[in-house]
């Protein structure tokens, strides 16, 4: 006697009833699947790009959105900071490196970075065809843009002031494609990388003009600490002694966490509860099912199954059902995902694409068949103290 196809059959017989405690189950597993995914995603992407990032200088005003728009390039920068007060915070001698970035112009909504080449070492960059800058309104592409833009080695941009694609456009001066860069799973690959020059070029008053040294305007310097001991004291003095500002993007970003912490928590505590729902659904589904099926059961006993076969025969009706659960809702997470990710590709240029199946989501799984278990339990012992004889005389 096949235990497991009778199961199965049981299930089909009561649709309904089954397809609600799955359902159930699918929306809490999902629920929590996909902000343990999200957390996780964005986390990983906020790591990566912050790697060799101590602090970053730039001008006063938010110190949240100096980090979001110098080292994740989707915010508006807090302004510009002169070249020559760069210099000095870059010459001092608890500085180890410094990358200094300057923007403000977009193509087709992606943006335009001046930078020194040590930003694609920042990143690991490896160029995938052709070579890095060598004059100005010379272009290394990220593997984002030319893929979405189609573009080519060769090609001539010409740019909007901005960052937006709305902005004034340059139709006077154009960038040239000299490089395309492999993808680095970090920021750089949505961004259009040139020389510092070409940015001071660019916006120049008259063609070929250049900037004297002492007019020259970067818009946020990105540095690395000779000891993390600096950390502590060096940004302090830059905010209290300047008229720069310091944000330490570990910090900034933690606080940023911290922020959404409490309404993620509150929708975890709510795919929770839905969870203990579905419980409490499967086994009033089991409890009900086996006082409909008594006289059914009595009868499997007469031929020949056992205690113990009926038990686990209502067992496997809760597992499979709570594994259905547990599947949909991993597939449900991962449709979310991909939806969350194409939302943010439209609105910032990110996304969202790497999906692995997380530690947490093998607990999720423990967490499925114990439900299923638990919910289980009394019926499966019901089932087995059953007294088949009086049950088929009241029949």
């Amino acid at each position: 006697m096949n235990i497991f196809k009778l199961s199965i059959k049981n299930i089909f017989n009561k649709p309904l009833s089954s397809l609600i405690t799955v359902a159930l189950l699918a929306l809490g597993i999902g629920i929590i699947s996909l902000l343990l995914q999200l957390n996780s995603l964005i986390k990983d992407q906020m790591e990566n790009n912050l790697r060799g990032i101590d602090m970053v200088v730039g001008a006063k005003g938010s110190p949240l959105q100096l980090i979001l728009s110098s080292v994740y390039h989707i915010d508006s920068p807090t302004g510009n900071i002169s070249l020559e007060e760069a210099e000095e915070i870059s010459n001092n001698k608890m500085v180890g490196s410094s990358i200094k970035l300057l923007y403000g112009d977009n193509y087709k909504g992606y943006r335009i970075v001046g930078a020194e080449k040590k930003l694609i070492e920042l990143y690991k960059g490896v160029i995938k065809q052709g070579k890095e800058w060598d004059n100005p309104y010379e272009v290394l592409v990220g593997s984002k843009v030319y893929e979405k833009l189609n573009i080519k080695l060769g090609d001539n941009l010409i740019t909007s002031h901005g960052l937006r694609e709305t902005g004034q456009s340059h139709s006077d001066k154009s960038f040239k494609v000299v490089g395309l860069l492999e993808s680095s799973n970090s920021v750089m690959d949505q961004l259009i990388i040139t020389s510092p020059e070409s940015v001071w070029n660019i916006h120049s008053s008259h063609d070929d003009e250049e900037y004297e040294d002492e007019n020259k305007e970067i818009t946020a310097m990105l540095i690395k600490f000779k000891s993390p001991m600096n950390i502590i004291r060096f940004p302090r003095q830059i905010n209290e002694n300047t008229n720069l500002q310091a944000a330490v993007p570990s910090y900034e970003i933690s606080r940023l966490f911290k922020l959404f912490g409490f309404g993620i928590e509150t929708l975890t505590y709510l795919a929770y509860l839905i969870i203990i729902v579905s419980g409490f659904s499967l086994f009033i589904n089991l409890f009900n099912s086996m006082n409909d099926r008594k006289y059914e059961m009595a009868l499997i006993r007469t031929l020949g199954a056992s205690r113990f076969q009926l038990s686990r025969m209502i067992i496997f009706e809760s597992l499979i059902l709570t594994i259905a659960g547990f599947a949909i809702g991993l597939l449900f997470s991962r449709f979310g995902v991909m939806f969350v990710s194409s939302l943010m590709d439209e609105s910032i240029n990110y996304n969202l694409d790497s999906i692995k199946i997380l530690n947490e989501e093998y607990w999720l799984l423990g967490l499925s068949f114990l439900i299923g278990l638990i919910s289980s339990l009394i019926p499966a012992i019901q089932v087995y103290k059953m007294n088949i004889s009086k049950i088929l005389a009241d029949e």
